[in-house]
């Protein structure tokens, strides 16, 4: 979750081209030839032909031009998790949330790379990015304390959980952006997501916040100089009641 997918680099001169699609590639166009910090938000303005008002109608700063699509992204992702019917596995789900974030890099891996290259030289751009991180964080903990709501360690699991989501997404998807984006990163981060699943989810944890644990527990009162035989004997027909 450390970016979102945008639009590629570069001004086409499209007439169709809208003018935050124009800013998105002026401003990416200019970072690679003239960098980051060398350049200035009338440059990136007069690269796309638009007016300098139009800029900060898209974007607040020139940070937020290079991550353009974060809000869409936690938009669907918080409408994702709300849909749900509230019976589904809660630890499944948010996995299932992280996805929809790996699904906008994969749309676009050449650029999805170019920014991640972009991010690692800029401190500043580091920064703007981990604050958004946080955001979907924030995002996945929220609806999992909904789901434990009524445990009593459900806010500290549900905020567990949501680290765990993140860390293992980032991990898959920065191994992916360092490989070059070269192959579809779905198995790196099915597989980094699985992990999470099978540690925090039902099969992990065992009983949930609020479920009742369905497992028998027998009790066997035997002498101390019983036969081993007869004790197992005991529990096998306990057993064989149930």
């Amino acid at each position: 979750m450390s970016e979102a997918q945008g639009h590629g680099p570069g001004v086409s001169g499209s007439a169709k081209r809208s003018k935050r699609d124009a800013l998105i590639a002026a401003a990416f166009e200019l970072f690679t030839t003239r960098g980051f910090e060398q350049t200035t938000v009338d440059d990136i303005v007069r690269l796309a032909g638009v007016g300098r008002s139009s800029f900060f109608r898209y974007f607040p700063s020139k940070e937020d031009v290079v991550f353009p699509d974060h809000e869409g992204c936690l938009a669907e992702m918080t409408a994702f998790l709300q849909e749900g019917s509230g019976t589904e596995d809660p630890v499944a789900r948010v996995c299932d949330a992280a996805r929809l974030v790996m699904r906008m890099y994969a749309d676009n891996p050449s650029f999805a790379v170019q920014r991640y290259r972009l991010t690692k030289s800029v401190p500043g751009l580091r920064h703007h990015e981990l604050s958004v991180v946080w955001r979907y964080e924030r995002t996945l903990a929220d609806y999992l304390r909904r789901r434990f709501a009524h445990g009593p360690d459900g806010t500290l699991r549900a905020d567990v959980i949501a680290a765990s989501v993140v860390a293992a997404h980032n991990n898959a998807l920065r191994a992916w952006l360092r490989s070059g984006g070269q192959e579809h990163p779905s198995a790196r981060m099915n597989e980094a997501l699985e992990f999470v699943r099978r540690s925090w989810g039902p099969e992990g944890q065992g009983t949930g916040p609020g479920e009742e644990d369905t497992d028998d527990v027998v009790v066997l009162i035997a002498r101390r100089k019983a036969p081993m035989w007869r004790v197992v004997r005991e529990i096998e027909s306990a057993l064989d009641e149930h």
